[in-house]
């Protein structure tokens, strides 16, 4: 039975449980704003706000202010992570999802280019950026969340919970969209994509009521009894563990590659080169989608009796070797091959891959600085594992003559980076988080472990 923890003061805090869920829902309500730019970035953009530009053109221009989210996230890390060190986990949770809430919405209201001309493009820009920095500072906190309240035993499979943010954000979003996609084409291009970006106002009431019904992590109320609250936690972070940090923004390259390529990228793919209609892909991405979310509970759980580096590593090489077969899939054109595609992808790979992240990161870290690190490491890899993926896949395309074979080269190139950054990190699972981690273990020397509590 899993009990509530106790605080400094002596009084019981939220429950696990409780707050796993909190963190579970916040995180997908946020995760759904996000997404729901990438899914339309693949979608309509082009035909909406650079239709001033010819067709691969235009393509080009709406990923590319895709990109711009992910170089925004790590402004939104740097500052949320600053505070959400100083201040407190939870305050920091309810700014982010305001900010991302609205920035959402505004973009449901968001004129065309052929309403405002270059305007269009322009503030659809900083919109976009607006929802870089709420999502940048959100994934840290949330994480912690979930992390810091669970009993050590299972801080895996809590912690995943932070995780399912993200396939569950995504499911909400292409569900809204493959839904939005069965209104006649005029009218989806007119109002229907708009009315996935507006529910974002209901999303974030119901999220913000969540998130206030938690308390504070205990792990940051014990830094506050004691004192010792980190002046400037980021040039603690680098001062302390660089190593730390720069081999676990490495283990993030595959997690953010295959997420956006698969969700992104070949959406776009499929639907503009192969031909197949849009609603089909996207129930293909739903699939995966709610895979991915079960697989990355499980594979959180499984971290608690196998270790994260083991359970990783398992996805890492599962990813490898369904990289070229996934090319094959979808240049087949066929709608079994492309489900199986979405479905591996974002199932089973992504999955399998996400789920120990969330306690494998945070166990790295010192809990002066923890909120920080993990949105350091996160945003910052971010902008190339993630916000840079569909170009350079677009690129590569182009460059491999319309098929994916070099997209599939590069996937086997960002899996064996990966690993070979796993490889290079302690093995985490039952340390207490108020030990003091730094500096880092050698290669392959266990973290110092405390009795579990």
């Amino acid at each position: 039975m899993t009990t509530a923890p106790t605080l400094p003061d002596g009084t019981a805090a939220s429950s696990p449980r409780k707050v796993a869920a909190a963190s579970a829902v916040g995180a997908t309500i946020e995760w759904y704003d996000f997404f729901l730019y990438g899914t339309a970035a693949g979608l309509v953009f082009d035909q909406l706000f650079f239709n001033g530009l010819d067709g691969p053109a235009a393509q080009f221009a709406a990923f590319g202010t895709f990109a711009v989210g992910f170089v925004a996230r790590p402004i939104g890390g740097l500052i949320f992570g600053h505070f959400g060190d100083r201040i407190g986990r939870k305050t920091m949770l309810i700014w982010t999802l305001l900010i991302m809430g609205a920035g959402t919405a505004a973009i449901g209201l968001l004129p065309t280019y052929d309403e405002i001309g270059v305007w269009a493009p322009v503030l659809l820009v900083v919109l976009r950026i607006l929802q870089g920095i709420g999502v940048g500072g959100e994934y840290g906190g949330a994480v912690l969340l979930a992390v810091e309240f669970a009993p050590a035993e299972r801080r895996g499979f809590f912690g995943s919970f932070a995780h399912i943010g993200v396939p569950g954000g995504l499911f909400l979003a292409s569900g809204a969209f493959a839904l939005a996609s069965q209104l006649p084409d005029e009218a989806f291009l007119a109002w229907g994509w708009r009315a996935c970006f507006l529910v974002s106002i209901v999303l974030l009431a119901i999220g913000a009521w969540i998130r206030l019904s938690v308390m504070e992590t205990p792990a940051f109320q014990v830094v506050q009894a004691t004192k010792e609250i980190s002046p400037n936690p980021v040039a603690e972070l680098v001062r302390r563990q660089p190593r730390t940090l720069l081999l676990g923004m490495g283990t993030r390259f595959i997690e953010g590659f295959t997420f956006n390529l698969f969700s992104v990228y070949l959406l776009a793919y499929t639907v503009k080169n192969v031909g197949i209609p849009k609603s089909t892909a996207l129930n293909a991405i739903m699939v995966g989608a709610l895979l991915g979310v079960a697989l990355v509970l499980a594979s959180g759980r499984l971290s608690d009796t196998f270790g994260r580096k083991r359970v990783y590593n398992t996805g890492v090489v599962i990813a490898l070797l369904f990289a070229f077969p996934a090319a094959w899939l979808v240049q087949g054109g066929t709608t079994l091959g492309i489900a199986v595609t979405f479905i591996g992808g974002l199932g089973v790979v992504y999955g399998i891959v996400y789920g120990p992240l969330a306690a494998f990161w945070s166990e790295l870290f010192d809990t002066r600085y923890r909120y920080s690190a993990l949105s350091t490491l996160y945003q910052v890899s971010g902008v190339l594992a993630s916000g840079l993926t569909p170009l350079i896949a677009a690129w590569l395309v182009t460059k491999g003559d319309g098929t994916l074979w070099l997209v599939a080269g590069y996937n086997v190139v960002v899996a064996l980076i990966s690993l070979a950054c796993a490889a290079l990190l302690p093995e985490t699972r039952g340390r207490d988080l108020h030990d003091d981690v730094a500096p880092t273990a050698a290669a392959g020397e266990p973290v110092r472990e405390a009795a579990l509590r």
